[in-house]
């Protein structure tokens, strides 16, 4: 309808610069004696608008804008939870990454301390069993000491003992055996 208005448009000025070329004025159509074309144009005008308010066009584009701006408005506000959501998780994960860090760091300090503590107990019980094991080295000496001296003891003993016998065998005989005896039986009667 637009393109029909436009080539009535054309076509009247079209005739009335011809009109003008050709140095005759060109009286203006009148319908009815006093519409104009202005006048037409104005009246399909009105009646256009008067249509499109009729059939509720305005309403039927307000609606579909409404439409759009709701679609977009929601795809906003699902773009500002995603972001919040994307927020928060950066957040625990950092606050994850942190806490491994101190956890991490706590546990190669207790490694630390635990390893000192290691080598203090080891040194303290190298220490004890270097200790101890200087006391059973003095006390399998001193027994073989000991052993030694109670074997040196015996064979005295045994030696004093063969020449006690062999002195007693040589100086002796059974006269002095009986007083012996008979003193050792009167020592006994007191």
């Amino acid at each position: 309808m637009a393109n029909l208005l436009l080539l009535a448009a054309a076509a009247t000025h079209a005739v009335g610069e011809a009109a003008a070329e050709h140095g005759a004025e060109h009286a203006e159509p009148v319908a009815f004696g006093f519409v104009t074309p202005g006048m037409w144009v104005a009246l399909s005008m009105t009646v256009f608008i008067a249509i499109v308010i009729w059939q509720k066009v305005p309403g039927a584009i307000a609606g579909g804008l409404d439409k759009k701006i709701a679609a977009i408005r929601e795809q906003l506000d699902a773009a500002k939870a995603l972001r919040a959501e994307a927020e928060a998780l950066r957040a625990e994960y950092a606050a994850k990454i942190a806490s491994a860090e101190a956890d991490a760091a706590a546990m190669v300090e207790h490694a630390r301390h635990e390893a000192q503590a290691i080598i203090a107990k080891a040194e303290a019980d190298t220490g004890a069993m270097i200790t101890r094991r200087e006391k059973m080295a003095t006390d399998k000496i001193a027994a073989a000491e000991r052993a030694a001296v109670d074997d040196l003891r015996a064979r005295a003993a045994a030696a004093a003992a063969a020449a006690a016998g062999q002195l007693i065998a040589a100086h002796h005989d059974a006269g002095a055996d009986k007083a012996l005896v008979d003193g050792a039986i009167a020592g006994l009667a007191n």
